[in-house]
């Protein structure tokens, strides 16, 4: 080999080894995370997807990333994570925007709207249509950074114990019921708060509430409403879609490499298809086993649903009066949601 060939390729090797390392090749430093859950991981959907976080970014990272799943209770409360986050006082946590609507109004544009879009609609508003920058903005103010991680199918809109026959009937009930439709039903006098997993059977069985919605029919079963209510009512007009999402303090997803960046919310993505096709599977079987265990299958109509259509067009209209942020989040919806019509008028079959 003559000298000069020599020179080139030592040459040539240091000009690679002054090349900067890759985010694959580099060494990222191993991140372990405590997540505190606001549902339990033995339930479909709710916790399971947040275990399935666990398990897929522990896969994706080569085990470089750890994001421990603890049950609802084990590090706080489910309905004082959102502070937890914020603090620092637990590294992330799996719930939905909506579970923070009384303390940050805005979110719950980002969780579930009454009469709102399925899946696709709501998907193309968030990553394409302004939603996600809106979202970035008002979780930061509180010193969180959160990656939708997680989408549920329509859900139910109530167990009964006794036939309801109007939405009119329910004036005077007491139920638990979640997000802007809680707020709906309050126009027909109903008294409606929001409780946490745990709490849900315990109080329906004491009669502390009268009736209630949850989620989905597969979750409802697992969580045995049939035993004590017997009519369950369709469809979802509060929830026909509902983001769940990481929360991670601010200040830890910083300290993050881009790559691991990158797999957190690779790994979220992910979490939102497999809740959706995973979602809309086990709702038929679990219908018709909550049938057979004599669960009376009901549907609002058409004349019910259009009062609770006025009622949430009304709520929306006071959301937006009291919360910049509320006005503005909802306001980009809306305008994408009024030409997404026409696509959806023309591309889709009746």
């Amino acid at each position: 080999m003559t000298l000069a060939k020599h020179m080139r390729q030592a040459v040539l090797a240091m000009m690679v080894a002054a090349l900067p390392i890759s985010g694959a090749a580099a060494a990222d430093s191993k991140v372990k995370w405590k997540m505190a859950a606001t549902f339990p991981s033995s339930l479909p959907q709710l916790g399971t997807l947040g275990k399935r976080l666990e398990d897929q970014i522990a896969k994706v990272s080569g085990g470089n990333i750890e994001i421990r799943f603890y049950e609802p209770n084990a590090l706080v409360p489910p309905l004082e994570v959102f502070d937890a986050v914020s603090m620092g006082a637990v590294d992330a946590a799996f719930s939905t925007p909506g579970f923070w609507g009384g303390k940050v109004p805005a979110l719950q544009v980002f969780a579930a709207l009454p009469f709102g879009p399925a899946a696709p609609e709501y998907m193309a508003w968030f990553y394409f249509g302004g939603g996600k920058e809106i979202f970035d903005e008002i979780y930061a103010k509180y010193g969180i950074k959160s990656v939708m991680c997680g989408m549920l199918a329509p859900e139910g809109s109530g167990w009964f114990k006794k036939e309801v026959l109007s939405v009119d009937d329910l004036n005077g009930m007491k139920l638990r019921f979640f997000g802007l439709g809680a707020k709906a039903l309050g126009k027909f006098g109903v008294s409606a708060q929001l409780l946490a997993a745990p709490d849900v059977y315990p109080a329906l069985d004491r009669g502390v509430i009268d009736g209630l919605e949850f989620v989905q029919p597969a979750i409802d079963l697992k969580m045995g409403f049939w035993q004590i209510a017997k009519y369950y009512y369709f469809p979802g007009w509060h929830q026909q879609s509902t983001f769940f999402d990481l929360m991670m303090n601010k200040a830890q997803w910083d300290k993050l490499s881009p790559t691991q960046q990158a797999q957190i919310e690779s790994v979220c993505g992910d979490n939102v298809r497999y809740g959706i096709a995973e979602g809309e599977a086990i709702q038929l079987p679990a219908l018709k086993e909550l049938q057979e265990k004599g669960v009376t299958i009901k549907k609002w109509s058409d004349e019910d649903l259009k009062k609770l259509h006025v009622a949430v067009d009304e709520v929306i209209a006071e959301q937006v009066a009291a919360d910049p942020d509320f006005a503005r989040a909802y306001a980009s919806f809306s305008a994408f949601r009024k030409d997404y019509a026409t696509w959806k008028d023309i591309g889709y079959l009746k």
